[in-house]
């Protein structure tokens, strides 16, 4: 593994941990000072299993750089493009709970195009690029406050990255463009807070970092919920994700990709 990426992972890991511990430790010095102990308000946790689904889009924006096979470009893609450069896309979640342990996965499918993508050190007046993007985050972790208003969970996982870059100069179009693909694995750490504002009302927000394979890889999300009954939660809310995958070839991926997120978390059991 090259050095500097094995610095990045060193440097992002621990401190996604760090940052969730002190935002963990002021939740419960706040609840603290501000309530008398209640035995309602005791760690309460649910024996037995739990499965929840959210079906969710996301209408991302996306900026920065890709490449293929030694030619880049710059791409930029508003929250407003997302309904005419979004060809098709496919997005999920499911989490697993036993008691304290957690297993989420977070899946992720979407093709997109810019053709009007600005091309690097290119004779062409502009690119028409196409991203596929594929992305799997399998995480396991443990509920570390499980109090009546707040949960905290601490998580470790992988995130599967697959993508495929798809460049076409124009006017000037040799050998039909230029066309590659990569798939890597990065590490990442984070967790997730909730905090009950009211019976119905919900606030969540998540994030991870990591790398290995990718100089960095991280992403944060904020979310406000409402429950509809027992069973469903509406959210709504805003998600930032950040990747800078330059291996050693002519691939090239460096995006960060944010805009709103809406969705549905159904508690199936």
């Amino acid at each position: 593994m090259n050095p500097s990426r094995k610095l990045h992972l060193y440097i992002f890991l621990p401190s996604a941990l760090s940052f969730l511990l002190l935002i963990s430790g002021a939740t419960i010095q706040a609840q603290t000072s501000t309530t008398s102990p209640q035995p309602t308000d005791q760690a309460v946790s649910d024996d037995g299993w739990h499965v929840a689904i959210t079906p969710y889009i996301w209408f991302a924006g996306v900026h920065g750089t890709v490449g293929a096979l030694g030619r880049d470009a710059s791409v930029h893609a508003t929250f407003g493009d997302v309904f005419s450069k979004l060809n098709i896309g496919a997005m999920g979640a499911i989490e697993l709970r036993y008691n304290r342990i957690i297993m989420p996965v977070d899946f992720m499918w979407i093709k997109l195009s810019d053709d009007t993508a600005i091309p690097l050190g290119q004779q062409a007046f502009s690119i028409k690029a196409k991203m596929t993007q594929t992305l799997l985050t399998p995480k396991i972790g443990f509920r570390f406050i499980d109090a009546k208003r707040t949960k905290v969970d601490v998580l470790i996982g992988i995130r599967y990255w697959h993508l495929t870059n798809n460049l076409t100069l124009e006017p000037t179009q040799p050998l039909g463009g230029f066309s590659a693909s990569a798939d890597w694995v990065d590490a990442v750490a984070g967790g997730k807070i909730q905090f009950l504002v009211t019976p119905k009302v919900v606030i969540t927000v998540l994030g991870d970092a990591g790398g290995a394979n990718a100089r960095s890889d991280y992403q944060i999300a904020g979310l406000l919920g409402y429950r509809l009954g027992r069973k469903c939660i509406l959210q709504a809310g805003y998600r930032y994700m950040s990747v800078n995958y330059r291996p050693q070839s002519t691939f090239v991926y460096n995006v960060a990709q944010s805009g709103l997120a809406l969705g549905a978390t159904i508690n199936l059991k």
